[in-house]
């Protein structure tokens, strides 16, 4: 089975690209978008994350990105979808910018790691992005599909695999399109996370840790094998699929 990725602007951040970039550009001004990705193909309505619930537009934000920031009703009325029609959704992790309208999604199966739930329910207060609020309507409602271990298929030609680098629980979602197989980062990066300039190269440096992560060591050797994964990365804030482009 092969798919088309859709990258649709859920949200955005403006803050320091340090957040990104371990170690470096503190004190340089960034905007990021909050991708929701749907995966058009196969007889399922598949979405991986889906993004904030109150999305702040503003022209600024929107320059920025190069691209329109929706609502989730917006974002899925571009397919003519409506939250109901969502079936699964894949989680790359619980971070509340991830996971604020999984309650609009009734008949979906949510796809989490392990250890992103054990994080939710019980965060380190060094983590204040987990709100279980955001959560709970779905939790009580059975919708949630545990993943353990390394990796895990979810349909044919998508799959999940354990990338601890930001959070506890990040999962990396690869799947098969036309052009090969695509990577949709669990982890929160920029393209230059990935590809970092020559300077940082000429340190070498072959990628750019989260700017937030677990263990910084053991993230830059997650992400070189993130990059050894797929024909096509998909870094999960990168912003420059924000003008939806299809992708696969």
């Amino acid at each position: 089975m092969k798919y088309r990725i859709h990258p649709i602007v859920m949200g955005s951040k403006v803050f320091d690209k340090g957040m990104m970039t371990y170690q470096l550009d503190y004190g340089t001004p960034y905007t990021i978008p909050i991708y929701c990705w749907y995966i058009e193909g196969g007889d399922k309505n598949i979405l991986v994350d889906t993004g904030e619930m109150q999305p702040i537009v503003s022209e600024d934000r929107e320059k920025a990105l190069g691209g329109h920031i929706h609502t989730f009703e917006e974002g899925l009325a571009r397919f003519g979808l409506k939250p109901e029609d969502i079936d699964i959704i894949i989680h790359t992790h619980l971070h509340n910018d991830h996971c604020e309208n999984d309650y609009k999604c009734p008949n979906a199966e949510i796809y989490v790691h392990e250890k992103e739930l054990e994080s939710i329910h019980d965060p380190h207060p060094l983590d204040f992005r987990y709100m279980e609020d955001y959560i709970a309507d779905v939790e009580d409602n059975g919708q949630l599909r545990v993943v353990s271990g390394a990796e895990q298929e979810i349909v044919p030609g998508i799959r999940v695999v354990h990338t601890p680098a930001h959070t506890e629980g990040g999962l990396t979602v690869l799947v098969d399109t036309d052009k090969g197989r695509a990577a949709i980062t669990g982890f929160c990066i920029i393209d230059e996370n990935l590809n970092p300039p020559k300077q940082i190269r000429a340190m070498e440096m072959e990628v750019i840790p989260p700017g937030t992560c677990i263990n910084p060591k053991e993230s830059y050797d997650i992400l070189l094998r993130v990059k050894d994964m797929a024909d096509i990365i998909l870094p999960l804030h990168e912003p420059r699929f924000a003008s939806g482009e299809a992708i696969g």
